[in-house]
């Protein structure tokens, strides 16, 4: 028999922990977590379905070329397949299984990714959409996703909640016999329909350093960071009881029976003469300076219960592996329309900041559950949970973690391809952009802490917003109103920025005319050292991909 060189994969399985709520890591670790289905191709070959759940084998070759580095393994979100082959294999097969080869490392648990691939990646790197059946209908394959997949695996793959004719809590091949072969089809067509995907984008290869960078991703999310479980246990029991005691205050004031209900506080409102849209942050915000003293009691104590939510708290808890460590936190060009990483969970990417002078003694604080010393020493309890929530990822002892970020960085490239001068000299002599934005924009001396402080909020908006093409909807959705600016000044704002840097709105018009003369032309076309070629193998109804603009900076610029 002939090695095998490629491997097409696609699991079914069971697990009582939630996929969606907890990741893959802790759904894989559930003590019942079981592979149901296992379909597979090996070399392009016709697809085959191993029944697990009735008691079929999985073949020697296939177990063994898991952990065969020299064997492509191919996934749609090889992330799944992988970690669940891992914890799997080593419960039933540890024979067969490898993990990397680095030593007293947690990403040892799994197989080392650098031998998968992830069709769902390639997608994604095309500009095409994250989920399988999107693809294959904008591909237009032969073979599409079927649709009866979600409820087989709500009926198969999920607990069932038991009742009092059935007290079951999940549902068996036997229990269905016709569903359950309905079920080994649908394996089966996501088996081809991820082969199809593949075929269908191999003239569209992507490039070996994108590969290596989705590796290491992987190698991230293993590997995971560390959580302090007693302190974020606490942290939700403080805030559990700091939220039962502002409602008890509300109740007090309002005498309604859930304070806490829109419907039933927007009532409360009513019967004082006060009518709102809505009762979210914005709208609190606005009507605290129009509303007598008691009404203003009442909506603040309703911003504090609104904040004092602990979802990335209890996001810790959900996620984390019997080890302490949290994982797949980042998914690998999940912003596929630039290529980023997509926050996961518990949205490392997105953490509140802290100022609070003694973090330290807060922290301990909250990590001993001391709600009483919390309470004489902070006004506001739930602004402090929030402030600390970055302490509750820790290091491995004897490590320490540093925190660093690129400085202004969309400014800067979009300054440098640009060649906006004054904009490059800012960044030259170490000087603050907003500020210098600012200063530009309103032709007045801006500092940090100092002269016109106050523009200096504006420029960072104008920056943060602007850069890119935005306009008015950018700036709002930049904060802009939130930060007191009027609506009125939003339009003579965007004036104002796009006045002062003429070379980065020419860069915008020379990019969208290089682009669309790329694509009617049919011929490559280049401006401010960008590369634009056309492709045209691929004929789907899908502009990203039948009309391919590939953008390459060149190497001399």
């Amino acid at each position: 028999m002939s090695k095998i060189k490629n491997l097409s994969i696609d699991l079914e399985t069971f697990s009582s922990v939630s996929l969606k709520d907890c990741g893959v890591y802790k759904y894989a670790e559930s003590q019942d977590a079981e592979i149901l289905l296992f379909g597979y191709s090996a070399d392009g070959a016709p697809v085959t379905v191993i029944d697990v759940a009735r008691g079929e084998k999985i073949p020697e070759d296939i177990l063994a070329s898991l952990s065969d580095d020299t064997v492509t393994k191919w996934a749609y979100n090889a992330t799944f397949e992988r970690i669940f082959l891992s914890i799997w294999l080593q419960r039933n097969h540890p024979e067969y299984f490898t993990s990397y080869s680095i030593p007293e490392d947690t990403v040892r648990k799994y197989l080392d990714p650098s031998s998968w691939k992830c069709t769902m990646t390639w997608a994604a790197y095309m500009g095409l959409p994250l989920s399988l059946e999107q693809v294959g209908a904008v591909l237009k394959l032969t073979e599409q996703k079927m649709n009866e997949g979600k409820n087989l695996i709500r009926f198969f793959s999920v607990p069932r909640t038991p009742t009092k004719n059935n007290p079951a809590t999940r549902n068996y091949p036997a229990d269905a016999p016709d569903r359950w072969e309905t079920f080994k089809q649908y394996n089966k067509r996501d088996v081809e329909v991820e082969m199809q995907i593949q075929q269908r984008l191999s003239h569209f290869p992507i490039p070996d350093f994108a590969w290596d960078e989705y590796h290491l991703s992987e190698e991230i999310n293993d590997r995971g960071i560390l959580i302090d479980r007693t302190m974020v246990e606490n942290a939700i029991a403080i805030d559990n009881h700091i939220r039962s005691d502002l409602l008890e205050k509300m109740k007090v004031l309002t005498h309604l029976d859930n304070p806490n209900s829109n419907q039933q506080l927007h009532g409360w409102l009513r019967s004082k003469g006060i009518v709102s849209n809505s009762l979210d942050k914005k709208a609190i915000k606005e009507l605290l300076p129009t509303v007598p003293e008691d009404i203003q009691k009442v909506l603040q104590l309703k911003q504090q219960v609104s904040r004092s939510s602990v979802k990335k708290y209890q996001k810790m808890m959900d996620t984390v592996c019997e080890d302490g460590r949290a994982r797949g936190m980042f998914q690998f060009y999940g912003a596929n329309r630039t290529g980023r990483w997509a926050g996961r969970h518990i949205q490392l990417q997105n953490l509140p900041q802290n100022h609070l002078k003694d973090l330290a003694e807060a922290r301990q604080f909250v990590r001993n559950g001391d709600y009483e010393l919390l309470s004489m020493l902070y006004e506001d309890i739930p602004d402090t949970l929030s402030q600390l929530i970055r302490t509750a990822f820790i290091p491995k002892t004897g490590y320490q973690f540093y925190v660093s970020d690129f400085s202004a960085i969309e400014a800067r490239v979009l300054a440098h391809i640009s060649g906006e001068k004054w904009r490059n000299d800012v960044f030259r002599r170490g000087e603050d952009i907003y500020c210098a934005s600012a200063q530009a924009m309103f032709h007045v001396s801006v500092e940090k802490h100092g002269q016109n402080a106050h523009l200096r909020q504006r420029g960072k908006v104008a920056e943060l917003a602007l850069g890119y093409g935005g306009a008015v909807g950018a700036l709002k959705a930049m904060g802009a109103l939130e930060n007191g600016m009027e609506e009125s000044e939003l339009q003579p704002l965007v004036n104002m920025w796009r006045e002062s840097n003429p070379n980065i709105v020419a860069l915008w018009w020379d990019v969208d005319s290089a682009a669309k003369n790329c694509i009617r032309m049919r011929t490559k076309t280049e401006t401010h050292g960008i590369r634009f070629t056309y492709e045209n193998r691929l004929h789907v109804h899908h502009l990203a991909v039948r009309q391919k603009a590939c953008i390459r900076k060149t190497p001399d610029r």
